[in-house]
């Protein structure tokens, strides 16, 4: 299995447990941050990831952490000691992304991104993001990025469906078509 596929199924079950026995947007800020914490440091994705490092002191590595942080919820607290005793604090960031991807789910938010040759006003990213919340029916959180290469129009992703409407791919379907004729 995957790094990816398991953090998908621990965030699933925090997920879960969380919504019986927490806030869930709570730990998902824990989650976040304890992650963050971790990829700071250098050293310390490189010790998690080890397997030279016996699972034991990577759990007693987690409980000095976990004390350092501070009061986090008891179901944050379970799941990072859990991974240490199974040795798989290295999927630490794909659990807390895959967790943040749920909340938002749950929230019906969906991440979308606008990417156009020059920068739009910001009426223009509110005009958009009204759109396209209109079209997906939930909230949209939008984020725009410039990228000269696409000479014009503009490229939308919403979750993992891609829109290009950019001039660079409309010469590419021009060449291609150009190249079949022969």
């Amino acid at each position: 299995m995957t790094n990816r596929a398991a953090g998908i199924r621990y965030a699933r079950a925090l997920f879960d447990v969380a919504q019986k026995e927490a806030d869930i947007e709570q730990v998902g800020r824990e989650l976040a941050d304890f992650a963050q914490l971790i990829a700071a440091h250098e050293a310390l994705p490189k010790i998690f990831s080890n397997p030279a490092i016996p699972a034991p002191r990577k759990k007693a590595l987690v409980e000095q952490l976990i004390a350092r942080a501070g009061a986090m919820t008891p179901v944050v607290t379970k799941l990072l000691l859990m991974l240490a005793e199974r040795d798989r604090m290295a999927i630490l960031p794909d659990v807390a992304t895959a967790y943040r991807n749920r909340l938002m789910e749950h929230a019906k938010v969906v991440r979308a991104e606008i990417v156009t040759a020059v920068g739009l006003p910001a009426d223009r990213v509110a005009a958009l993001q009204q759109g396209l919340a209109h079209a997906t029916g939930r909230q949209v959180h939008l984020e725009s990025r410039v990228d000269p290469s696409i000479i014009g129009g503009a490229i939308a992703r919403v979750g993992s469906t891609v829109y290009d409407g950019s001039v660079t791919r409309q010469l590419e379907k021009m060449k291609e078509a150009l190249a079949a004729q022969g």
